[in-house]
This record gives structure tokens, C-alpha cells and sequence, in this order.
């Protein structure tokens, strides 16, 4: 997997010029506020007229719980509301509350001819424009298209900023799949790849689920937007919301800015939710509600926002086994499961062992520039014969490793280093501190059934801290 290319451009470029954004103002929401009738009205048919969807407030008050409860593309206020008031502080103290609950929503401050040192001092507190009374609409109306048309750019900006940061596929991904066993599973995959549908991925660690996730996303209609992954195993508790729903500025102590969520991020586009039996108990309430309404509020805020993503999910637990032990809600599991797409172990699909390992084989030895051409027949035999408890992603490390370990241009069967199953077990005091902390592991893993939460209790670790050893050891 490749990230997208880190995208910087100075605001004085013509890409970040407001003329080379197109805006439709059937689709822009603008609040007005002024404490006179008809100052509200004369822009309200103004505004109204040019296409755009007016909403408007008489006092600070109206103005804050308008933008708690709904989103605005601009906010055009003025600067005093009490009769006979002149000094601008109401207005002032109002643009400051607006900051904190927006910051990215652009103001436009209203004064009269005479207090443009108000306009100015407005300005200076965040304000991106000012008009003054009474105006001209041609100009009036060139500065609000100017600031929705710049807000739209610097929102989109910071949405590419943070989708910067996920590493995605650019490419369809490769699917090798001619065992028997595997045949369903293309079935299933060409059937309810082009829908909307969400889709729960199921079998044992390493099967290759977030691969099946990939090619579902790739031939759907929602393939040219963003596929955003989630391990839902690696989060800790205290982040799993933030990471999942964003947070606002201040929303906790180390909340420095406003953060977008992966529910946004994968808006339009897909959201997979890998190893979704791990969300904590007390969040899958706000996750059902997601699923169900499309909607969501970031951390620390009151807002609701709409979200549209199709949600793929993937587990190695049984789900079943643990909505009957009170530790998943069952029904949140109705709505991931619309569709069920179980893979089978590798065990289970010999027949594509040797087409595997020929794909990482070129893979790796590209990565590593080793003249290196296949497997010797020792090699492919023992291949065929190793159990594979760690599945497809086990058969990669061994390839890979075996790559770095040959020494002429054909693997060898010395070189996978495979262990034979029938081989005793080494004894501990035998074993290097590694070695027993990976021998420890897998036992752990396999007694509860591969469920990662359930083994770091019981190991003593946390789930992230168990998710390193697991990337270390390569299970």
C-alpha cells in the first residue's frame, strides 16, 4: 500500500484562489443576524434571489443556538443588538463564541459608515470580511461569494489533510483465489460488491479479510471516493471515539484543534471497521446509531452531522458466541451482517498455497532486488504440507524471509525454515526470552479462539500492546 502524496500550497497560489472554486448556492446554508426587522429582510430576499438557503437570528443568543444546531456555510452578523447601543462589545464577544464553536466558519461583520475602526477591530478577532450599512448589493453579494467559495477551499483543504494521513490502495487489489473453497466467496464478492449493502468479513486471523474488504470497495460505485480503515483492536478505550467520530477543539486536554473523524473522512465513500468485536461495550451504542440514522456528533460537541458511508466490518471472533456472553450488542450485529462473507483457513484452500506464495515471492524479492526465480520441488512440498495456523499472512512472512535467506535464485525448502507440526514443543528453559514470549502468545491466541482483547487480559497486556507483538512476531 502507497499514501497519497502530501499536498501543501501557499494561499497566494492560484489553486488557493477563491475564482477557482465553483460553488452552488442551492447548497449553501447562510445565517443573518441583526436586531432589525427589516435590515434581516432586504437580505434575506437578496441573498434569496442569488439561490442560496437563508436562515436568520435577532440576538447572540438565537445566533449560538442556531450554529450548535446545525451546520452553516457563512454567518453575515451584526455588530450591536441592544437599542442604543453603538460600542460593537456584543458583537465582538459574539464573533469570539462563534470561533469557539466553528472555527472554520467564515463571519462577515455588519457596522455602520461611521465605525469602520469597529469593522476593523472585528477583523482583527477572526472576522473575514465586513460590510457597511446601508451597502451596495453588488458588493455585498461579491463578499459573501468570495468567503463561501475561500471556506470551501480551506475545508476541503483540511479534509485532504487528514485523509493524507490513512494509507489507501491505489490500486484494484490482488485477489488469488482458484481453491474450490474460494469460489462462494468470489460469488458472494461479484454479487454484493456494486451495492450499498454492509457486509461483515469473518474467518480465523490472516485469511486475507481486509483484501476481500478492498476488492468490495474497488468495484463498487463508491470506488473513486476514500476507503478508510479502522483497527478497531489497536484503539485504546479513552481514543476510540475521538479516532471514530472526531473531536472538537477543547473537547479534552490534549483537544489542541478540531480533528475530523473517520465517519467523515469515509463520507460518500466506505468505512472498514476491522476487528469489529473489540469496540468497547459502551460504544456501541453511538456506532448502532450511526448505522441506523447517519448521524453522528464529534467529541465535545452538540452537533449533529449526516454521514454516508457503507460500513465493511471483519472479525476472527465468533459473534455469535459473544452477543450470548453479553459482550456485543446483537443488535448492532443485525446491522452489520446484511451480508456475511466467511473465509476459509488456508488449510482449507491447498490449492491456492502455490499461486500465494508465487505472488509475494515476486513481491518481495522486487522489494529486496534479489535475482530470485521460484521454489525448488522440496520447497513446494513442504509448503503444501505445513498447517498454516497463521493462514495467508503467515505464508507472506515466510516467503518474505525466505527471500532475504536464499542464497541462489530458487527458494529452498531450509530456507522457508518452516517447523514441522509433528515436532514436540521446545521446552521453555530451552528458549530465548523472545521465544517464549511468541510461544506464549500463540497459546493464548489459541485458547480463546484467536479474540485478541480476551488473550491480552489474560497475557496481562493491553490490546495495542499486544497488536505490536503480533506485528513483531508476524502472527
Amino acid at each position: 500500500m502507497a499514501g497519497s502524496p502530501e499536498i501543501s500550497v501557499p494561499f497566494n497560489s492560484p489553486a488557493w484562489q477563491p475564482s477557482s472554486m465553483t460553488i452552488v448556492p442551492s447548497q449553501m446554508r447562510i445565517l443573518i443576524a441583526d436586531d432589525q426587522p427589516d435590515v434581516l429582510e432586504a437580505l434575506r430576499l437578496l441573498l434569496k434571489r442569488e439561490g442560496y438557503k437563508i436562515e436568520s437570528a435577532e440576538s447572540p443568543q438565537q445566533v449560538l443556538q442556531a450554529i450548535e444546531n446545525r451546520d452553516y456555510d457563512a454567518a453575515i452578523i451584526d455588530l450591536n443588538y441592544t437599542r442604543d447601543t453603538t460600542s460593537g462589545q456584543e458583537g465582538l464577544e459574539l464573533l469570539a463564541k462563534i470561533q469557539a464553536i466553528d472555527a472554520m466558519l467564515p463571519v462577515i461583520v455588519m457596522t455602520a459608515w461611521s465605525s469602520v475602526g469597529l469593522a476593523v477591530e472585528a477583523m482583527r478577532r477572526g472576522a473575514r470580511d465586513f460590510i457597511q450599512k446601508p451597502w451596495e448589493n453588488e458588493r455585498l453579494s461579491s463578499i459573501v461569494r468570495t468567503q463561501l467559495e475561500l471556506s470551501e477551499a480551506l475545508r476541503r483543504g483540511q479534509r485532504l489533510e487528514a485523509e493524507n494521513q490513512l494509507l489507501r490502495a491505489d490500486n484494484l487489489p490482488t485477489m488469488i483465489a482458484q481453491a474450490p473453497s474460494m469460489q462462494p466467496v468470489l460469488d458472494m464478492i461479484s454479487r454484493v460488491g456494486p451495492s450499498d449493502a454492509n457486509v461483515l468479513i469473518t474467518g480465523e486471523p490472516g485469511t486475507g479479510k481486509e483484501v476481500v474488504a478492498r476488492t468490495l470497495h474497488a468495484i463498487s460505485s463508491r470506488s473513486t471516493k476514500p476507503m478508510v480503515t479502522v483497527n478497531a483492536g489497536g484503539l485504546a478505550e479513552g481514543v476510540f471515539e475521538s479516532e471514530l467520530f472526531g473531536h472538537i477543539k477543547g473537547a479534552f486536554t490534549d483537544a489542541k484543534m478540531d480533528r475530523v473523524g473517520r465517519f467523515e473522512l469515509a463520507d460518500t465513500g466506505t468505512l472498514f471497521l476491522d476487528e469489529i468485536a473489540n469496540v468497547p461495550m459502551n460504544l456501541q451504542a453511538k456506532l448502532l446509531r450511526v448505522l441506523e440514522t447517519g448521524e453522528m456528533e464529534r467529541v465535545g460537541s452538540s452537533k449533529t452531522k449526516r454521514v454516508d458511508a457503507r460500513v465493511i466490518s471483519a472479525t476472527n471472533a465468533k459473534l455469535a458466541d459473544e452477543v450470548q456472553n453479553g459482550r456485543f450488542r446483537q443488535d448492532l450485529l443485525f446491522r452489520l451482517n446484511t451480508i456475511e462473507i466467511h473465509l476459509p483457513p488456508l488449510r482449507e484452500r491447498r490449492e491456492d498455497i502455490g499461486p500465494l506464495a508465487g505472488h509475494f515471492l515476486g513481491v518481495h524479492a522486487r522489494r529486496y532486488r534479489k535475482a530470485i526465480t521460484g521454489f525448488d520441488h522440496n520447497a513446494l512440498q513442504a509448503m503444501q504440507e505445513h498447517p498454516w495456523q497463521g493462514n495467508v499472512r503467515e505464508l507472506n512472512h515466510v516467503v518474505e524471509r525466505s527471500v532475504l535467506m536464499a542464497q541462489g535464485n530458487c527458494i529452498k525448502a531450509s530456507d522457508l525454515a518452516l517447523r514441522a507440526s509433528t515436532i514436540a514443543s521446545p521446552r521453555l528453559e530451552d528458549m530465548s526470552l523472545e521465544d517464549v514470549e511468541e510461544f506464549l502468545i500463540k497459546k493464548a491466541l489459541a485458547r480463546y479462539g484467536g479474540n485478541v482483547s480476551h488473550a491480552a487480559n489474560a497475557l496481562g497486556l493491553s490490546r495495542s500492546a499486544l497488536y505490536r507483538r503480533l506485528q513483531r512476531f508476524g502472527l
